[in-house]
């Protein structure tokens, strides 16, 4: 694959005539790239044709071509770079070796990249928050090497928790070997290696939480002999802190910490607000600067968390000292003494909820839900189940069948199968019909996909949906396997739950909620005609659609079609 893109620019006296080679984008999807490697050194011919370098894409390691012919004069991005914008200028060329030398020193010059510059930023920030990059490792101090990013591994991802290792310090790595387990807002992934070589140094240990994508977790070598040249070259030795539950202790010292902060959590936010504290204050202990709620809660226990009235100019009548200070103790759980009553415990949240938070108010804030409920008698599906089981040995669930009724109505009414696009402000139909189905695991709700439901038979959803389930509690799922998806269900028929709203999961337009059978008296019309009280088994389903793609009348139209389908079940396999 080859892309260039080049500046010329021509300068005054005996500078040379020269392009700037910038980082091409390799995909339609690519933003940034990492410099894996220079196939062409400083001063080397190239032809048209030939292989600068290769790059780390969004996807895959890629060969970058040049498509012109000349002298490589300068890199400008060495490497092991990572997180190079599209754009951004990574070498010069020129068209004749005498030219080489004559180079402007100040080329490029405001192409510093991440590597060379991180300490500088880490200095300027001063808020002494841990960060990702080892800024106290220089390149220039180690042998030849590659510094190992924490991957993008779904779409959604932006941090990631270091789950296992699978390699160790000193062993030697292949191309394609599992490096480690890495828990991504989806499930847990592993991470393979596109190089082979020796994994020289681990910067993030097992049992690493929130580490940001494009933090550096491991360095590798290609020479045994300078795996010992790295560990000694390395002055900190984990750059991420492994987290752990903590036990809180109002005796416990308060660490020195920095009072500027970069961004402040909800629950931190919350308690401010309540006590009206004033968050400038407050010393920030979280990544990158983040206040967290046990800063305050600290703060508030050791009596450093100022008012946001303090600031005031002119003084102003407070409450009793000793009324503010039991309500403070009231609030924290304290003794009048300042002992506490019960030791807590924070328990860190898995990356999946966390994510799951994150998505479920964002769709709640920005999807426009309108809710469309009804109750399908639930008779013909029951003796259709049993049928299936006694004639012909066809185990299948309940769930089995409503996966299929919903696909089927999907495709009797196509409307309804469509996602609303922001860019262009309107709605646009899925070509195929792929269910995602709520999973709960110990780590969070996932939702697998069982693709073309609708042209499949109900005993292969049921052995597809066993399968993926399994996979999804196990945390083996693979990105192919939760990523995408049409429409959703929820079914949380196994509990005494009647009837629920669920909240679409975006970019989807709709999801079906689905309650527990019950058994009640309506009148039925016999076969004679005449209205008689029977017994039947009623089902309440839940429609909540996103109302820029669900109207009215398509919102009637699918419950519509959804009712007729789970009246007559038998139909479905038509």
């Amino acid at each position: 694959m080859s892309c260039s893109i080049k500046l010329y620019i021509s300068f005054p006296f005996e500078a040379p005539l020269y392009a700037e080679v910038g980082m091409p984008a390799l995909s339609p999807t690519m933003t940034h790239g990492n410099i894996a490697k220079w196939i062409k050194k400083e001063g080397e011919k190239i032809q048209a044709g030939d292989v600068l370098c290769l790059i780390e894409t969004d996807k895959a390691t890629l060969e970058f071509e040049t498509l012109e012919e000349g002298f490589l004069a300068k890199i400008l991005v060495p490497e092991g770079t990572k997180d190079v914008p599209v754009g951004q200028t990574i070498a010069i060329t020129v068209e004749e070796a005498d030219d080489i030398q004559k180079v402007p020193a100040t080329v490029g010059g405001a192409s510093e990249v991440k590597n060379q510059a991180s300490s500088q930023t880490d200095a300027a920030r001063g808020d002494g928050a841990p960060e990702a990059s080892p800024a106290n490792i220089s390149s220039s101090e180690l042998p030849p090497h590659m510094i190992l990013d924490m991957p993008a591994l779904s779409p959604t991802m932006n941090q990631g928790n270091i789950f296992k290792w699978r390699k160790k310090e000193g062993d030697k790595i292949e191309v394609g070997d599992v490096l480690c387990e890495i828990e991504t807002d989806k499930a847990t992934l592993e991470h393979e290696s596109l190089e082979e070589g020796f994994l020289a140094k681990i910067l993030a240990p097992e049992g690493s939480k929130d580490v940001a994508v494009g933090q550096p977790i491991a360095i590798t070598v290609e020479d045994e002999n300078d795996i010992e040249a790295v560990r000694t070259s390395i002055s900190g030795n984990n750059v991420v802190k492994e987290e752990k539950p903590v036990r809180h202790d109002v005796t416990a010292e308060v660490r020195t910490q920095t009072t500027a902060f970069n961004r402040i959590s909800p629950a931190a936010k919350v308690l401010i607000t309540e006590h009206g504290l004033d968050a400038s204050s407050i010393p920030a202990s979280g990544p990158r600067g983040t206040l967290l709620k046990g800063d305050v809660l600290a703060a508030l226990k050791s009596g450093k968390g100022s008012s946001n009235n303090s600031s005031v100019g002119k003084a102003t009548p407070s409450p009793p000292q000793v009324n503010q200070q039991a309500t403070l103790t009231k609030s924290l759980g304290l003794k009048s003494d300042g002992q506490q009553n019960d030791a807590y415990e924070d328990l860190p949240n898995s990356q999946i909820r966390k994510v799951i938070a994150a998505r479920l108010l964002e769709s709640k804030q920005s999807t426009p839900h309108l809710y469309l409920s009804t109750d399908v008698i639930l008779d013909s599906l029951l003796s259709f189940r049993k049928e299936l089981k006694e004639k012909y040995d066809v185990k299948v669930s309940v769930n089995d069948i409503v996966i299929k009724v919903v696909a089927a109505t999907l495709r009797n009414v196509p409307e309804a199968n469509a996602y609303w696009d922001d860019g262009k402000g309107e709605v646009v139909l899925c070509d195929s019909v792929d269910i995602s189905v709520a999973v709960a695991t110990e780590k969070g709700l996932m939702t697998p996909i069982i693709r073309n439901a609708d042209q499949k038979s109900i005993s292969s959803i049921s052995a597809e949906i066993k399968e993926l389930a399994g996979k999804a509690r196990a945390g083996k799922l693979k990105p192919n396997e939760f990523q995408g998806g049409t429409f959703s269900i929820s079914n949380l028929g196994m509990f005494p739950v009647d009837r629920f709203c669920a909240i679409i999961n975006p970019p989807q337009a709709g999801i079906i909620a689905v309650g527990r059978g019950n058994q009640v008296v309506e009148p039925v019309v016999d076969a004679d005609g005449i209205e008689k009280p029977a017994v039947v088994n009623k089902m309440s389903l839940t429609l909540s659609a996103d109302h820029r793609v669900f109207d009215g009348k398509v919102g009637g139209a699918f419950v519509s079609a959804l009712s007729s389908n789970f009246s007559d079940i038998k139909k479905l396999l038509l």
